[in-house]
């Protein structure tokens, strides 16, 4: 009988620690089996799989990189991935970019801030209906990033895809989709994260639509957490509580696709079968999932407002120490307690380039404007700050104990300029006047020394 579904495995063959289809761990060394004894135990390529597996390895960082670097996993699948791949076509995805892109008519100097982009009127899956709204670096040279959106309505039947350009960090904002990889299956909802490693074969189902959220292609070295420094081994976000999924398999005859991303091209074949029959796997190079709401943010208690790097959930470096090729920052429910402190953000100017989304509620240093599915770029090295309002409120509140609550907004930061796409600057929903948010601030100098 042919499977019709992705098969799990059955718990006992998961060991300890399974839970809802899910192992606890980022970068853990996992094994898993959809199948009993379909792993082999003690060596990786075996003269013979059993139940007639091929053994194959997908590796995500070079042979030799440092161990603590080092990333790939072992599958032993139905079929070698050879066999999932045709004759390729090339086609266009006409609104998904890959850095260096740069339009001649399109400006990335200013402040940028979007309404929320709408579904349209025809229906999108995963591929259709990504929107690029920047771009950052080369993906030639695997440096930088790219900035999406994606307005799902539809999922993706007998059709499956992988890049070969980058990892996609996805941030859902409304909607549930489900991420049928060949590693197991992740269901992903508002307030959780997904990591999709370069290389995966997946396919998307909409659970709950239509979907929208923000996708962060990193075309650099994979996320990893950052090192804590002086804060030590707890807080921010713990390994624990990140999710990997457990083996499951399809053994399904159809007609099907398999579209692959390559530096910013976009081919098709034509295959007879599912590509996600991965009956068993281990290593530490697989999807996960992160509830953000399990991120313990850290800040000042007695005076100034901290950095926002102390917020960083992920990061993927850059060849240069301390100095990221990607920050994934989270602004979520927390307490203020600074005296004597402007608490929101302050203004400043800053060599990396800051793109922030809203996932839902209200950001502290713009009260209006900012709107759940909404976005806004501050390039590098370009002024910004509170606006007037959260300015004057901020400096004639009564410093006592405040918890900020319904709020959750993020920022992908690169050491690159980020470039707008002809999308973002002509189509998507661009606030003309957001810019106009700082008119309002006063000249309040007035010769005079002290604090009033």
């Amino acid at each position: 009988m042919i499977d019709r579904a992705p098969r799990p495995g059955p718990p006992p063959a998961q060991g300890p620690g399974v839970a809802d289809g899910y192992m606890p761990g980022f970068g853990n060394d996992f094994e898993t089996e959809a199948l009993p004894g379909a792993l082999p135990r003690g060596m990786n390529s075996p003269q013979k799989v059993a139940y007639g597996l091929y053994g194959e390895q997908l590796s995500g960082t070079a042979f030799t990189a440092p161990g603590h670097r080092n990333e790939r996993t072992w599958c032993y699948r139905i079929r070698p991935s050879v066999r999932h791949q045709g004759r390729y076509a090339r086609f266009d995805l006409p609104y998904w970019k890959t850095a260096p892109h740069i339009p001649e008519d399109v400006t990335s100097l200013g402040q940028y801030r979007w309404d929320a982009v709408p579904h349209g009127t025809v229906d999108t899956d995963w591929l259709t209906g990504m929107r690029t709204m920047t771009s950052a670096g080369d993906v030639n040279t695997q440096t930088g990033m790219a900035s999406h959106v994606y307005l799902v309505t539809s999922s993706m039947e007998d059709a499956y895809f992988y890049s070969a350009d980058g990892e996609l960090l996805v941030v859902p904002q409304e909607g549930r989709l489900r991420f049928a990889t060949e590693l197991g299956m992740i269901d992903l909802s508002p307030q959780e994260i997904a990591i999709l490693p370069r290389g995966l074969v997946y396919r998307v189902e909409v659970l709950e639509g239509p979907a929208r959220g923000f996708v962060c292609e990193n075309y650099g070295q994979p996320f990893a957490l950052p090192d804590r420094g002086p804060i030590g081994a707890n807080c921010l976000a713990n390994r624990r509580d990140f999710k990997t999924p457990v083996a499951a398999f399809e053994d399904r005859e159809a007609p099907s696709t398999m579209t692959i991303k390559w530096c910013g091209q976009f081919h098709r074949s034509e295959i007879g079968h599912s590509p996600l029959d991965v009956v068993a796997w281990h290593g530490n190079y697989a999807p996960a999932k992160y509830d953000l709401n399990t991120f313990c943010p850290v800040g000042a208690i007695l005076f100034d407002h901290p950095d926002p790097s102390i917020y960083t959930v992920l990061t993927a470096p850059s060849g240069i120490e301390g100095t990221a090729n990607i920050d994934f920052v989270l602004f979520r429910d927390r307490w203020n307690v600074a005296e004597n402190t402007f608490r929101p953000p302050w203004y400043h100017k800053n060599v990396m380039s800051e793109l922030m989304g809203n996932i839902h509620g209200q950001y502290d240093a713009k009260p209006q404007g900012f709107v759940p599915g909404g976005m806004s770029l501050h390039n590098c090295m370009l002024p910004h700050g509170p606006d007037r309002e959260a300015f004057e409120k901020a400096s004639n509140a009564d410093l006592k104990p405040q918890k900020l609550e319904n709020t959750m907004s993020f920022m992908f930061e690169t050491r690159f300029p980020q470039h707008l796409t002809e999308f973002a600057a002509h189509e998507a929903p661009l606030q003309d006047g957001y810019v106009e948010c700082w008119d309002g601030l006063e000249k309040k100098f007035d010769g005079t020394s002290g604090v009033k």
